[in-house]
């Protein structure tokens, strides 16, 4: 858990609570123990889809008439990015949200908590950081005019948790996109594209893209493991298509260990914009939402939130 906290004035949090989640003892006596602390929490909870984007905008307009200090995202990787996106797209291009923001890790993955120092396993400490922790510039990346926090990621990685089952994940957590993908690597097929970020250029057959503001996704794999939430850059890291013969190995490792234990065999490069043009339809997971399509612009906009963190 990281140690710096503000011990200070008391806090308006809005907790935008997903769903699946709302019956959670855990998260009840949480939210109790963080009011008993003195702290308003105003809870807001999800039933259907497009509920996050719309609960997002709803926090922009109850700041107005009672400022709110922090909008809590409760689920995983996908409720956080639904939480931002909302926000951003209710802004304009240049400004920056009047809140904090915090997540209260209950998914399966919890890649950006997990990265930050939070205990998805300890709700308690994780919702009391977010009302006492120090809130720090973050960068946020933009896809095609959607965005994310962590990572924006392509290729078979993307298939795989996409459509990891539902129960595997709840029995397995993390692991579960592990077990995916190895069985399924008979499946792989090469995804064909250009990808051009300011000075660099390259074209051929890959395995996966990752671009990155955080350093792993998918349940724990390191696909850009230098990567920093606030130094202005984004951490593209591309996993060309190995010779026939080696898929799985590669698959393996890159599964288990990411691509610090590939060597050779990716691309890393920092940049701020890039585009990527695939022959094929293609998708990418923001944050685990899946987008489609063949032509995509990737920009990071430096220090556009605040974040508890």
């Amino acid at each position: 858990m990281p140690d710096k906290m503000a011990f200070g004035a008391k806090q308006h949090l809005r907790l935008i609570l997903n769903g699946k989640s709302a019956d959670r003892e855990d998260v009840r006596n949480s939210v109790e123990a963080v009011r008993q602390m003195g702290h308003k929490i105003s809870v807001r909870v999800t039933y259907e889809a497009g509920d996050v984007r719309r609960l997002a905008g709803e926090a922009l307009r109850d700041h107005e008439g009672k400022p709110i200090d922090t909008v809590v995202a409760g689920g995983g990787d996908g409720t956080l990015q639904e939480v931002l996106d909302g926000v951003m797209q209710n802004l304009g291009e240049d400004e920056t949200p009047p809140f904090s923001f915090a997540v209260l890790p209950l998914g399966t993955a919890n890649d950006f908590a997990n990265q930050i120092g939070l205990d998805p396993a300890d709700i308690h400490s994780c919702l009391r950081f977010a009302a006492l922790a120090d809130p720090k510039p973050t960068d946020i990346g933009n896809v095609n005019g959607s965005v994310f926090l962590n990572m924006a990621t392509g290729g078979f990685g993307t298939e795989v948790t996409a459509q990891t089952d539902p129960q595997l994940k709840r029995v397995l957590g993390g692991a579960a996109y592990l077990f995916t993908g190895l069985n399924r690597f008979s499946e792989l097929s090469a995804c064909e594209g250009r990808i051009e970020a300011d000075d660099f250029s390259w074209e051929g057959s890959f395995l996966a893209i990752a671009v990155g503001n955080g350093q792993q996704a998918g349940g724990g794999i390191r696909l850009c493991p230098h990567a920093k939430l606030d130094d202005g850059f984004l951490d593209l890291t591309i996993v060309p298509f190995p010779k026939s013969g080696t898929v799985f190995d590669l698959l393996a490792v890159l599964l288990e260990s990411g691509v610090e234990e590939t060597h050779t065999r990716f691309i890393q490069r920092r940049v701020r914009d890039l585009k990527i043009k695939t022959e094929k339809n293609f998708q990418f997971n923001l944050d685990g939402e899946p987008k489609n399509g063949q032509d995509w612009q990737i920009g990071i906009r430096q220090h556009r939130i605040r974040m508890r963190r």
